[in-house]
C-alpha cells in the first residue's frame, strides 16, 4: 500500500495523535505483530485464533484485548478507540477530533460516518424475474438531491467508546453514541481488491504532495 504495509498506515496515523495514551495492535499474526512493532505500535498480547475468524464479532478482539490489559497490567484506559487498518486514509486531526468530541458531548461513544453516496429513497431491488421495484416506497418521490433528509454511513475509520460503557454494554451503539462526520476523501473502507486498488492511488497522490 503506497510502498507500506497496510496496517503501518493506521498505526503512524495514531501515534502522530496527539490525545491517544497507548497505541496497540490485537493479532493473531506473528508477522503482523512484527510489522506492527517495526512501525511504533505495542503488541503486548498475540489474540486467540477463535477470535480471528471471518465470523468473529468485531467487538470481540477490543473486549479481549481489554480484559487482557486490566488482567495483566492493571491498565484501565479512560477511554477505548477501535481504528480498523482497513482504513488508511484517516488523519491524524480525526482521531483527535473524536476524543475532542466525546468530551464536549459528554457521550458514551463517539462512531465516525460520512456522507451516503447513494441515497437509499433512490435505491432499488430487483425481483427473481428482474423487474425492478423500489427498495423503500415514498409517498412524494422527488428527482432533487436537495429535497431529500441527509442521510449518513458508518465509513469503518474510528470507533470510540468510554471504558465502563464498552465493557458493559459490549457495544460502541448506545442512546449516547454521537457521529463524528468525516469527509468522503478519508472515508475509504477497503473491502474488495477496487478498494485497495483506490487507496493505493490516493495514499500515492498524498505522498507526492507531501514531497513537492
Amino acid at each position: 500500500m503506497a510502498g507500506k504495509p497496510l496496517i503501518a498506515w493506521t498505526v503512524e496515523t495514531a501515534l502522530a495523535a496527539t490525545l491517544l495514551e497507548r497505541v496497540i495492535v490485537s493479532t493473531e499474526s506473528p508477522e503482523i505483530a512484527d510489522v506492527a512493532r517495526l512501525y511504533g505500535a505495542e503488541v503486548p498480547f498475540l489474540r486467540p485464533t477463535d477470535l480471528a475468524q471471518d465470523d468473529t464479532p468485531g467487538i470481540a478482539p477490543v473486549l479481549h484485548a481489554a480484559q487482557w490489559l486490566a488482567d495483566n497490567e492493571g491498565y484501565h484506559p479512560d477511554m477505548i478507540m477501535l481504528l480498523q487498518p482497513t482504513s488508511p486514509l484517516r488523519i491524524p486531526e480525526d482521531i483527535d477530533r473524536a476524543i475532542e468530541l466525546i468530551r464536549e458531548k459528554r457521550a458514551d461513544a463517539i462512531v465516525s460516518v460520512t456522507s451516503a453516496e447513494a441515497h437509499p429513497y433512490w435505491m432499488k431491488q430487483i425481483d427473481g424475474v428482474g423487474r425492478m421495484t423500489d427498495f423503500i416506497k415514498l409517498d412524494q418521490p422527488t428527482d432533487h438531491r436537495q429535497d431529500l433528509p441527509e442521510v449518513y454511513v458508518l465509513n469503518g475509520a474510528i470507533y470510540l467508546a468510554r471504558y465502563e460503557v464498552l465493557v458493559e454494554h459490549k457495544t460502541f451503539y448506545t442512546d449516547n453514541t454521537f457521529s463524528l462526520v468525516m469527509p468522503m476523501e478519508r472515508s475509504l473502507d477497503i473491502d474488495t481488491p477496487w478498494d485497495l486498488y483506490l487507496a493505493d492511488l490516493i495514499l500515492k497522490d498524498r505522498l507526492g504532495h507531501e514531497v513537492t
